[in-house]
C-alpha cells in the first residue's frame, strides 16, 4: 500500500468505495479511520487531508453532526498547515467544508467557504469541468437557504450547462433540475409553483431514464439520492422505479 513515505490514495479510494457500493459504511469508516492514523504517523500531510475530506463526507451522510464538524475544522486546519488557501485541492476543501455546513442547516457559515471554493475553480478549471457543476449545485442550494433564489437559479443553470458538456453526466443534471424545483418551491409555495416543479421533474425523469441500463455506483447513488423526491412531489411509481434500479445495483455489486 505503501511507497516510500507516501499512502497508496488510490488504493485506498478504490477500497473504500467497494465499501459504500455495498452500503457498508462501518467498514468505510473503520477502513478510513486507520489510514488517516496511518497517513499522521507518517507525516504524509496531503493524505491526512484527503482523508479528512472523506470522513466529512461520509459523517455528513451518516448524520453524524458533530463528528463532521470536527473533521471540518481540522481539514481547514490542515490548508492552513499546508499553506495552500488557493490551490484547487484547497477549493475542493472549502467545498466540502460548506457542504457540511448547508446539511446541518447552517447556509450562513457555507455561503463564505462556496464563496472561495467558486473563486478558486473558475480561475482553475476549464468550463466544462464536473468539479464546477457540482459547486454550482450545492451553492445554489445553500443560497435557497436564505432566500436569494435569484443567484441560485443562476448556478442552477451553470450547472446544466457544465454537466451538459460532459458525456454521461445526465444523473447530475437530472439533480439540478430536482434543485430548481425545491428552489421554485421555496420561493412561490407548493401550489403556485406547481407547473413549474412538473416540468423540471419531467425532465429530471426523462435524464433518468437514459441511463436505465446502467450499472454503476453513481448512478445508483443518484437513483436513491432522487427517488423520494419523486415520492413527495407525487411520482409514486416512478419513486418505486428507482428504487428497483439502485437496489438491483447495490445487490449485483
Amino acid at each position: 500500500m505503501m511507497y516510500g513515505r507516501q499512502i497508496d490514495t488510490g488504493a485506498v479510494l478504490e477500497k473504500l468505495d467497494a465499501y459504500l457500493q455495498k452500503n457498508d459504511y462501518d467498514a468505510a469508516k473503520q477502513h478510513l479511520l486507520y489510514w488517516l492514523s496511518e497517513a499522521e504517523s507518517m507525516c504524509d500531510h496531503k493524505t491526512v487531508l484527503l482523508l479528512y475530506n472523506e470522513l466529512m463526507g461520509l459523517c455528513r451522510k451518516l448524520g453524524e453532526r458533530d463528528e463532521a464538524f470536527f473533521y471540518v475544522k481540522k481539514a481547514l486546519g490542515q490548508v492552513t498547515k499546508m499553506k495552500i488557501e488557493l490551490n484547487v485541492g484547497a477549493a475542493t476543501t472549502y467545498l466540502n467544508c460548506a457542504t457540511v455546513y448547508k446539511a446541518f442547516d447552517r447556509a450562513q457559515d457555507a455561503l463564505p467557504l462556496y464563496e472561495k471554493a467558486k473563486m478558486i475553480y473558475e480561475h482553475n478549471l476549464p468550463r466544462y469541468d464536473e468539479r464546477l457543476g457540482g459547486l454550482y449545485n450545492n451553492m445554489g442550494l445553500a443560497l435557497c437557504d436564505v432566500k436569494r433564489f435569484e443567484e441560485a437559479n443562476n448556478l442552477f443553470k451553470q450547472a446544466l450547462d457544465v454537466m451538459g458538456g460532459i458525456p454521461q453526466k445526465e444523473p447530475e443534471q437530472a439533480i439540478t433540475y430536482l434543485n430548481m424545483a425545491t428552489a421554485v418551491e421555496m420561493q412561490l409555495g407548493l401550489e403556485k409553483a406547481e407547473p413549474l416543479i412538473a416540468g423540471f421533474v419531467e425532465q429530471a425523469m426523462a435524464l433518468l431514464d437514459k441511463g436505465k441500463e446502467r450499472t454503476d455506483g453513481n448512478y445508483a447513488f443518484v437513483c436513491e439520492k432522487c427517488a423520494s423526491v419523486f415520492g413527495y412531489y407525487g411520482y409514486f411509481s416512478y419513486e418505486q422505479a428507482l428504487t428497483e434500479r439502485y437496489r438491483r445495483i447495490y445487490e449485483g455489486a
